[in-house]
């Protein structure tokens, strides 16, 4: 296999007006927060707005989301926001951005159309933007950008990928797909794919989550096929867990159990949430009647029951981990229920998800997860055999791997190389590397444009969180230290030593040595310090000055140091 070292990519030392920029603000270097921009003179077109879920070293972050900074100091060239299809890491961040700045119009294909408009219900958002539903057939025309669309194969209906024609060549973007010759419901537009690469495709960014997978992916309907399998053969209560976003999975179960003669129960708001839209706009099919709610369950014989739940990453809040922890309000685990994971855990979740099977185990059910032996997951994105046919159909004569970590990206890279994609055609790029398309050729920028994460707590994305997450971040690995200081302002004296507290720090019966020393060094320089004029502010930065390097020789570490300052401020009683 050829090397990623041959790479060597030709460098534009500046950019002119006639150039068009291609660059990612979220997605290259992980998975999650898609987020890419096509830019020409005064017009920018953003693919996806998505987010990224936290990772177990974010303490207390609900979303990692893209910095818009750049976006907004442009806002007036941004004119549209299309999207791929429906998940959240490609529509998780719209909210967001819509708080930032206003976006002229949103495009986007219908499932994600209704996703994105409950979305901004929820936040409150629902007038701020113009949605406009598109197909396979429609186009969007700005002053320089014609963008067309290409219907994909994912886990989720309604995934396009996007082909831009620029005044610099044609930039092509898969979205999120694979290659499904046995698809659960529609198809690639293999067609067009093979015009738009007979055309000549300047660039193509293509999706490398499953780079390091060889063979073609299993086939959607082999995973159903399993499923009606363990749904005949479950004795008592079946119970399966997936994920939400994963719309033709839970049509196939639902289907599954209505022809099994079993009525299903739903648990879990984002699935709750995919089957009351499936079910409006067609993909779930399934009667009315054959949904039981939760006070029903009772009344249901075990072996008539199929329960679909959320949980399958093993996620604490989730309904499957209720369940398996006794604490769900209406499902116990009896000996002879049959629990199903219909995933694969996600990188960092095997733990999670291995405590919720044995804790299955052990109150009696019989657990089935995926295996060489069982058919119950297959992935939304292409194998490197699937990379080489989409190559191999749009022809590019430059390449961008997107939305994988960096190894991903670099060996979708030599993937590349392998179906005679130049090697110093191939940009491996990360957030914020800028490609420049001049003349139908495209080059390296020689600057950066600003693409840090931004932390959400809650429903903050003003990047205070990430400021907060800091914090928490030293006071987990190196404790907190109060000060406790006695002044009286009027007379700029200290009243008496400061009382050091500790908490996280050291251990205080074996540290009272260092601690004394510690407030007599902080009662020397308030002294010195109140010599003088002097305020408040620069009292709290004595007290931290004085600590810090104290602290960092004594234990070599840093804790967040808060001084209190206790201020006699109240004349003495005059003397009768």
């Amino acid at each position: 296999m050829k090397t990623l070292k041959k790479i060597k990519n030709e460098v534009a030392d500046y950019i002119q007006e006639t150039d068009t920029l291609v660059y990612a603000l979220g997605g290259l270097g992980e998975v999650g927060k898609n987020m890419y921009c096509i830019e020409h003179n005064d017009e920018i077109i953003i693919i996806d707005a998505g987010v990224m879920f936290p990772e177990e070293n974010l303490l207390g972050i609900n979303y990692v989301i893209p910095d818009f900074d750049y976006l907004v100091k442009n806002k007036e060239k941004v004119k549209a926001l299309i999207i791929t299809h429906g998940h959240e890491d490609h529509i998780g961040g719209i909210p967001f951005l819509l708080k930032a700045m206003d976006i002229p119009k949103i495009y986007a294909p219908k499932f994600a159309t209704f996703l994105i408009r409950r979305k901004l219900e929820e936040h409150k958002l629902a007038k701020k933007v113009k949605i406009e539903e598109f197909n396979g057939d429609s186009s969007v025309r700005t002053k320089h950008f014609t963008v067309g669309f290409f219907s994909v194969i994912h886990s989720i209906p309604d995934a396009y990928g996007v082909y831009i024609t620029t005044p610099n060549g044609t930039v092509i973007s898969t979205g999120d797909f694979k290659f499904d010759l046995t698809p659960v419901s529609g198809n690639v537009d293999y067609q067009k794919m093979a015009f738009i690469g007979s055309t000549g495709v300047t660039l193509a960014l293509s999706d490398s989550t499953n780079s390091e997978i060889e063979e073609f992916s299993l086939s959607e309907k082999k995973v159903g096929q399993q499923i009606n399998e363990i749904m005949k053969n479950a004795k008592g209560r079946l119970i399966i867990a997936s994920f939400a976003s994963n719309v033709f999975r839970v049509a196939q179960i639902l289907e599954s159990a209505v022809a099994n003669g079993k009525k299903v129960a739903v648990f879990g708001r984002s699935m709750e949430n995919v089957v009351d839209v499936g079910q409006q706009l067609g993909h779930i099919n399934i009667p009315k009647s054959s949904f039981v709610k939760a006070h029903e369950l009772k009344k249901i014989p075990a072996n008539e029951l199929c329960i679909v739940c959320t949980g399958s990453q093993g996620e604490p809040m989730a309904a499957l981990s209720r369940i398996a922890n006794g604490t769900h309000r209406h499902i116990k685990i009896f000996p002879g229920d049959t629990v199903a994971f219909s995933s694969s855990p996600i990188p960092g979740n095997g733990k999670s998800v291995n405590k919720i099977v044995n804790s299955l185990t052990r109150a009696g059910a019989n657990v089935l997860t995926k295996s060489v032996l069982s058919n119950l997951h297959t992935t939304g994105h292409a194998s490197s055999e699937e990379q080489k046919l989409f190559l191999q159909l749009t022809k590019p004569e430059y390449f961008m791997p997107m939305h994988g970590e960096n190894k991903m990206l670099k060996i979708h890279a030599k993937t590349a190389m392998e179906v005679g994609v130049k090697p110093n055609n191939i940009f491996i790029s990360n957030n914020g590397d800028p490609l420049i398309l001049r003349d139908r050729k495209v080059y390296r920028a020689n600057h950066k444009i600003h693409a840090d994460d931004i932390y959400v707590d809650g429903s903050d994305a003003s990047g205070l969180s990430t400021a907060v997450l800091k914090d928490r971040h030293l006071l987990s690995d190196n404790g907190l230290v109060s000060v406790i200081v006695s002044i009286d302002s009027r007379n700029n004296k200290i009243l008496c030593r400061p009382n050091i507290l500790s908490r996280g720090f050291v251990f205080v019966k074996e540290s009272t040595q260092m601690l004394k020393e510690a407030e007599m060094l902080v009662y020397n320089a308030l002294r010195k310090e109140l010599a003088g004029k002097t305020t408040f502010s620069q009292i709290k930065r004595t007290v931290r000055t004085t600590l810090e390097p104290y602290f960092i020789e004594k234990t070599e570490r840093n804790p967040i140091i808060i001084p209190v300052i206790l201020n006699k401020n109240t004349p003495e009683p005059k003397a009768k």
